[in-house]
This record gives C-alpha cells, structure tokens and sequence, in this order.
C-alpha cells in the first residue's frame, strides 16, 4: 500500500479510532508519565521516522483543515513580512483572540492551505505548525497529553501510539 493509500486508509473513522484506543492509550500515557524511561525519546522519535515514511501529509492535512494553532508575535512578524503586509493588518485579516487569549486563525481550515493541501506559506508557517504532532520533541513526556488528544485529528500520532502501546 502506498503511503497516499496507508494515510487515507488510517484516515478513515480516525475519531472512532482513537476514542476506541483512548482507555489503553491512556494506561500507557499515565504509566509512561510517572515513569520517564530514558530511552522514551529514542523510541517515540525512531516510530516518528519510520511512520513519517508511511503516511502522506499532503493526502491528510486534517491538522491544518481542523487545529486552529496559536499564533505568536513572531509568527505574526514573519507572515505579515511576507505577505507584504503590516502586522496589524495581517491581524484584522486572519487572527482572532480566543478564549485563552491568544491569536488563532479567524477561521478553519487554515487560510494558507490550498486544495491540493500544500501550504501557501510553508517557508514561514507558525511555529505550532512547524512543530505538529510534537512527536520528535525532547522530553516526549511532556507532551503526552497533547499526544493523547492528537490521536483523533493525526494518523500519523495515532500509528505511533498504536507502536508505542507495542513496546512498553
């Protein structure tokens, strides 16, 4: 099957999916936390690259069609830069302030993403974007909960969880 194919196929009822996974998910997450294995990191960020060899974001893109990321100043800067813009401007064109108070996208999907599900500003994408599904970060633990809850939107999170179940 190929990776077009493999992401589309994990793609299918994801939601039903990972809620049907979440109770041993979350055993696993919970022991995992109280845990910290040292060798937790070596072992997410090897299933990162070898299920990245797999699935096809460009056949996906659920993250950016239904995950309004935060954007920062610094995102803003750069996008604004290059979209010619003023950052002010970039504001009352795209972003909101949402309940917690930080800007997010006005509207999902992402405005950026084109219907061939590439980003039209790849190149300067928010930081939350460049580090989606946070699953080659240091201190993996850490983001264990976010992990949990990205199982549902992301194949690619939900195939790692279901290896990572494997090995511990």
């Amino acid at each position: 099957m190929g990776s077009m194919d493999k992401t589309k196929h994990l793609l299918e009822n994801l939601p039903q999916k990972a809620k049907q996974a979440a109770p041993q998910n979350k055993v696993l997450f919970n022991k995992l936390k109280k845990r910290k294995p040292k060798n937790l990191d070596d072992v997410v960020h090897a299933l990162h690259d070898d299920v990245f060899e797999e699935i096809d974001c460009l056949a996906c893109a659920n993250c950016c069609k239904t995950l309004g990321p935060r954007i920062t100043d610094n995102d803003i800067a750069r996008l604004a830069k290059h979209l010619k813009q003023k950052p002010g401007k970039f504001i009352e064109n795209y972003l909101q302030i949402d309940e917690d108070g930080d800007y997010v996208f006005k509207e999902m999907p992402c405005p950026f993403l084109m219907p061939d599900n590439y980003c039209m500003v790849y190149e300067v994408r928010p930081k939350a974007c460049r580090e989606y599904p946070h699953t080659d970060r240091k201190r993996f633990y850490q983001a264990l909960n976010i992990t949990l809850k990205n199982t549902a939107t992301c194949p690619a999170v939900f195939e790692i969880a279901e290896r990572l179940r494997e090995q511990f």
